[in-house]
């Protein structure tokens, strides 16, 4: 480390999910630059967002309640980096911060997992399933619209307690989440995506920092994966343009495929019962381009009912 950077201060939410992605970008730069573990500090940060377990985050202000603390500390300069799932942040970020940095994206798709059987078709008539997402609970709704959907907030591991004590019958969670916790045997479905598309951002670790922040910057060009920073771009563009804010079901996901964006997005009714998909493909250049015409064309598509015109 040089003089003027002794230590370089992580920022994360203190789950076990969080402190996972929180330690792989700390072991990622420690291997980058041969440092030593003195070198990288990491902070752990209470959010609003974990605080409100009683309501949905719709009801409660949005996806920023999972950032602003960490965020504040940033622009503090408490903190040198700020370590989110990309899902959880904002499309606006706070003025002076931007996103520097990906690790490689893990796997995006969701898992059902259930208390007994091994298929969304095993689910009895009525049963109960706990999901603190919108678009989890409208997909769902889409093909099971007999299935009472209830809110359930928390972490993994206090989510699948709730799980396994009867609370409910099946719950959603993302695969990544599952696999990094060494919990994927939990999964007792891998949902396909053409049913479940994935939240924007979903299976991906976001790095934020302070913008001029250069040399802070620099450290993170080594362990940064350019394929998940364009899909992203492609994903936030779209959400953006659309209702960033959780408060309407919207699933997206862009890939990189034979050197060309490949991004599917979609907007569903709270009940499930009305979608709009949109496929757009395009050159890795245009991502920003790709992604702000496909909210575009969506935001034309959906009624005002389900996405207030702008």
């Amino acid at each position: 480390m040089t003089q003027s950077l002794p230590k370089l201060r992580l920022g994360t939410r203190g789950s076990p999910l969080a402190l996972w992605q929180a330690h792989a970008v700390r072991d990622a730069l420690l291997k980058a630059h041969g440092w030593t573990e003195e070198a990288v500090e990491i902070q752990v940060i209470r959010t609003t967002g974990d605080a409100i377990t009683d309501r949905a985050l719709s009801q409660a202000g949005g996806k920023g309640l999972f950032t602003k603390e960490i965020e504040e500390a940033l622009l503090e300069r408490r903190i040198d980096l700020a370590v989110h799932s990309a899902k959880d942040m904002a499309t606006t970020l706070p003025d002076g911060l931007h996103l520097v940095g990906y690790l490689p994206r893990a796997d995006v798709r969701d898992a059902l997992i259930l208390r007994e059987g091994w298929s969304l078709e095993h689910l009895k008539p009525g049963a109960k399933v706990g999901t603190a997402s919108l678009r989890r609970e409208a997909q769902l709704r889409r093909i099971r619209p007999d299935l009472q959907v209830s809110l359930l907030r928390g972490n993994v591991q206090t989510r699948l307690k709730k799980l396994d004590s009867g609370e409910f019958d099946a719950t959603l969670l993302a695969l990544a989440g599952l696999t990094r916790l060494g919990m994927e045997a939990r999964a007792s479905v891998i949902l396909d995506m053409a049913d479940f598309l994935p939240a924007v951002g979903q299976g991906a670790v976001a790095i934020e920092s302070r913008q001029r922040d250069l040399a802070v910057d620099s450290l993170l060009v080594p362990i940064t994966c350019p394929a998940t920073g364009l899909a992203l771009r492609v994903e936030r563009a779209f959400l953006g343009e659309l209702d960033g804010s959780c408060r309407t079901p919207i699933a997206g996901h862009a890939e990189i495929v034979n050197g060309e964006i490949r991004f599917r997005g979609a907007v569903l009714a709270p009940d499930g019962q009305r979608y709009y998909e949109i496929v757009r493909h395009g050159p890795p250049n245009r991502a920003l381009e790709l992604g702000l015409a496909a909210g575009r064309e969506m935001r034309a598509m959906v009624p005002h009912d389900i996405i207030p015109a702008a």
